[in-house]
């Protein structure tokens, strides 16, 4: 038998040519991947790396994550550059705290840029001049008081907060988009500036324009946040349209950008 090894003729392409993003979600996120690989153009990739996390969704369990985060950014593509790793869990970060996440990241991936939903979210509410927001969760009430106690010593006015009280991570996500839907109307408080609808669990970011156009205000979500905010770090310079006057006025600023036309189209429900 005859072996022979080959060269390469060409050079080796460049796969992710606009940026590759480590994403860091939870053992039980049914959404966040999907999400993602909806809203993020052609020329951006996510990978994907798994931390265990513990029901029911309390401060505490969430906290008891933290020590696993490093091990999940180590076991993202080992010995590749990432330009953006995201820590992908609202209510985690809020347990945590942002600057510890990005720690535990920098503890295996050093230099590399971290993000999450909180920070993101907060970059969201200057980029735009949002102070007073409403939030809408699906988490219990005593976790939302932690969330909004974050947001408010971020320097927010949290002027309410509605929650469905779910204490099952991986249940959150099969909350009927309906029912996110006209939680979202209800929970939004007329005199605020934008609705946060938070969790990644929930399916919240295809339902973004029909509520926006319903509220005519500003609607960000966590999942839609992330993509928005690592496009951002990425230095992504076009727009993503069909997620929402952030990702499609915010990315390339366009002067004369409205998204909130009156017309709301009927539910189209999406696998």
């Amino acid at each position: 038998m005859r072996t022979e090894t080959l060269s390469p003729r060409y050079a080796l392409d460049h796969l992710a040519p606009l940026g590759r993003v480590g994403v860091i979600t939870l053992a039980t996120d049914f959404n966040l991947e999907q999400d993602l690989r909806r809203i993020y153009p052609s020329g951006v990739e996510m990978f994907t790396s798994r931390v265990r996390n513990y029901n029911p969704l309390t401060i505490e369990n969430l906290r008891i994550m933290a020590p696993g985060i490093s091990a999940a950014a180590d076991a993202i593509l080992p010995g590749t550059l990432l330009d953006v790793v995201i820590y992908a869990c609202t209510s985690g970060t809020v347990a945590i705290g942002s600057e510890r996440v990005t720690e535990l990241v920098h503890a295996v991936r050093p230099g590399v840029i971290v993000t999450n939903p909180v920070t993101a979210a907060l970059a969201a509410f200057t980029e735009l001049n949002s102070k007073r927001i409403s939030i809408l969760t699906p988490y219990t009430q005593a976790v939302n008081e932690d969330v909004v106690r974050a947001f408010s010593n971020s320097g927010c006015e949290v002027l309410n907060i509605a929650g469905f009280g779910f204490e099952d991570d991986t249940a959150m996500t099969f909350i009927s988009l309906r029912d996110i839907e006209e939680a979202a109307i209800q929970a939004c408080d007329p005199d605020s500036d934008l609705l946060f609808i938070s969790c990644t669990a929930l399916r919240s970011a295809q339902l973004v324009e029909r509520i926006e156009r319903q509220l005519g205000k500003p609607v960000i979500t966590s999942n839609q946040l992330l993509a928005w905010h690592s496009l951002r770090l990425l230095q992504y310079s076009g727009a993503v349209s069909g997620y929402g006057h952030l990702l499609s006025c915010h990315l390339s600023p366009k002067p004369d950008c409205n998204h909130f036309a009156a017309h709301t189209p009927p539910l189209e429900i999406s696998s």
